[in-house]
């Protein structure tokens, strides 16, 4: 019994120090975006070794990796597309992709701005970031299909390729920052030029649902 309350708390330990050490490449996206981030400023601003860093996470790849997933969780378009009506599934799709990015614009930003800089480990967190996105819009795109909603002479890949431009964070942050709009606004352009490009009419209109305004 002691044994397992000692391994439970190591467990614990060692799960606390990793958050920590997630937290502090989040603050380091956020705080100097225009700098790399570097194993050294990562241990410091999370009180740990580099040699800390390491075992928890391997690599500096390892460590972009696991800040991937975190972040995943967040942006997942699964539930989205789970909903039975196609067309609704779209809506929610862009409009909760909308509001993920609102909330981590930041280190999003700095992440995307980074990864041409930094092929493997800030590149792979961006690319298995975009492959996730890409697979949930794949379903989406055969699920409109199926249903009958897509225009004549649109096909799945055309509908997929609309998908993964109105659902991009580059189209979002165009229109965040670029032309000064709420996430809000931000998610009705996307859902209505998507509509109008992929889905025969129905004559339901469509509001946002009413999140907070986020500042540019």
């Amino acid at each position: 019994m002691a044994r397992e309350y000692r391994q439970r708390l190591r467990a614990q330990s060692a799960d606390l120090t990793r958050r920590r050490i997630l937290d502090a490449v989040h603050r380091c996206l956020v705080e100097t975006p225009s700098e790399p981030v570097t194993m050294e400023k990562v241990a410091q601003l999370a009180d740990v070794s580099r040699s800390t860093i390491y075992t928890a996470f391997g690599t500096r790849t390892g460590l972009f990796a696991a800040f991937a997933a975190n972040l995943l969780r967040h942006i997942d378009l699964t539930e989205a597309v789970r909903n039975p009506d196609a067309r609704r599934a779209l809506r929610d799709a862009i409009s909760g992709n909308v509001h993920v990015y609102a909330t981590h614009r930041d280190v999003l930003r700095a992440l995307f701005s980074m990864a041409r800089l930094d092929t493997a480990a800030v590149g792979g967190t961006i690319r298995r970031l975009e492959r996730e996105r890409a697979q949930g819009l794949a379903v989406l795109a055969r699920r409109l299909r199926e249903q009958g909603v897509l225009r004549d002479g649109i096909t799945t890949d055309h509908a997929a390729h609309v998908l993964w431009l109105h659902t991009s964070f580059d189209a979002f942050d165009l229109l965040l920052t670029g032309r000064s709009l709420n996430a809000g606004t931000v998610a009705a352009v996307l859902i209505d030029a998507t509509t109008q490009i992929l889905c025969r009419p129905n004559g339901v209109a469509w509001r946002t649902p009413p999140w907070p305004s986020r500042a540019p």
